[in-house]
């Protein structure tokens, strides 16, 4: 057996890994040459101890190769490695809610004399004034629920959208709410014409700085053809996996509560255990639950796990899975943390409406602003919201 034993392929790095100056993040690097032979990694002989060996290795570049190298008398034998140096790195919060459609529904129906002036678009911005908020809405072209498309969005307030930009960001989602997991087996053609038609009607009615490319589609998953055309369109991150999963909201509330806990943990696990090392990956999907970020260097992409989606949870049981977040993060290092939530539970209309779900997000946004430390962040931005390599 040859390989690195501490870093997977695609780990990113930041201060809590090693020692961080202007030029370099000083790593230790590890691993197993179970022939006992010298081990260079890029050049650097490594301080090896009977089969284990270890090297002092510098980062220099945001996106890093490493190779280890031993000869034996049966040959060479060599792995190589990427992994990503998040420069500068900060505790940091990346915020969305999907399927957005009804603010814009109801906008068009009101013409208040302000947007911010719903209640909907008016709460955002009390988390922004607040908390420093930064949220991106996904977006559907229609509504299913009562029919109305986003052409009909009136641009009146252009501007108003324009001057919060900075916090505030619209991206494509989907063309509508069903069928569910639109993308699973589309083709560019189809992804590209429902991402054109979402960026022409924000930037008519919104501007051209609202628009952001998606760092998720509905339902997350997509088919290689429409994951090519979307990161061809700049987006530098995605959100847990190109992959099917499963999604469910919390049991009734009539049910007693040990019930409804038991629900809650039974039917949110994305695959069963004895299935997921043939259908979810279980390696991939458990590294992204301890280290939150995985860089694939094929594709120039960031996957990322979000620690909560707001409607999936009671109110009660936030604070409880952040306390374990957080703790995972301090543990493994991770300054990265992404929550979010969907628009229609916030809707008293909506039939699974959930009266506190401004609550739930509150919480949320506080718990990783004012408990973690994070500042929000776009992930779109830089080395997902950090912009360190820029400079």
């Amino acid at each position: 057996m040859f390989s690195i034993t501490n870093f997977r392929e695609g780990a990113v790095l930041n201060r809590h890994h090693g020692v961080e100056s202007a030029d370099a993040l000083l790593i230790d690097l590890e691993g197993i040459c179970q022939y006992g032979s010298p081990v260079r990694v890029n050049g650097i002989l490594a301080e090896s101890d009977g089969t284990r060996f270890s090297v002092r290795l510098p980062l220099t570049e945001k996106v890093n190769t490493i190779e280890a190298v031993t000869r034996t008398a049966y040959g060479e034998f060599s792995q190589k490695m990427t992994l990503v140096w998040d420069k500068g790195s900060f505790r940091r919060c990346g915020f969305y809610l999907d399927d957005n459609i009804f603010v814009f529904h109801e906008l068009a129906k009101q013409r208040p004399r302000r947007a911010f002036d719903h209640f909907y678009l008016a709460f955002l911005k009390k988390m922004h004034e607040r908390y420093g908020l930064k949220v991106t809405l996904n977006c559907f072209y229609r509504n299913d629920h009562d029919e109305f498309l986003l052409k009909d969005m009136p641009d009146i307030w252009k501007s108003e959208f324009q001057d919060n930009a900075d916090w505030l960001k619209l991206a494509l989602h989907a063309y509508s709410e069903f069928p569910d997991r639109p993308y699973t087996e589309a083709s560019r053609q189809d992804f590209q014409r429902d991402y054109e038609l979402m960026r022409r009607e924000v930037t008519r009615f919104a501007g051209e700085a609202s628009f952001i490319v998606p760092q998720v589609l509905h339902w997350a998953n997509i088919s290689p053809e429409v994951a090519d055309e979307l990161f061809k369109h700049g987006g530098g991150c995605y959100s847990e996996s190109l992959r099917p999963r499963l999604m469910s909201s919390p049991a009734p509330e009539e049910l007693p509560l040990e019930m409804r806990d038991r629900i809650r943990s039974e039917v949110n696990i994305p695959v069963q255990e004895h299935m997921a090392r043939h259908y979810g990956f279980a390696e991939e999907i458990g590294y992204l639950e301890k280290h939150v970020l995985l860089y694939d260097r094929d594709m120039n992409i960031f996957f990322y796990h979000d620690w909560l989606i707001c409607n999936l949870l009671e109110l009660r049981q936030i604070p409880q899975l952040f306390a374990q977040v957080k703790s995972n993060a301090d543990r493994f290092g991770n300054d990265v943390f992404s929550a979010g939530g969907h628009e229609q539970y916030s809707f008293p209309g909506y039939m699974n409406h959930q009266p506190d779900h401004f609550d739930k997000l509150e919480t949320t946004i506080r718990l990783m602003v004012e408990n973690a430390g994070c500042t929000p962040v776009f992930f779109q931005d830089g080395l997902m919201g950090n912009t360190a390599w820029g400079k």
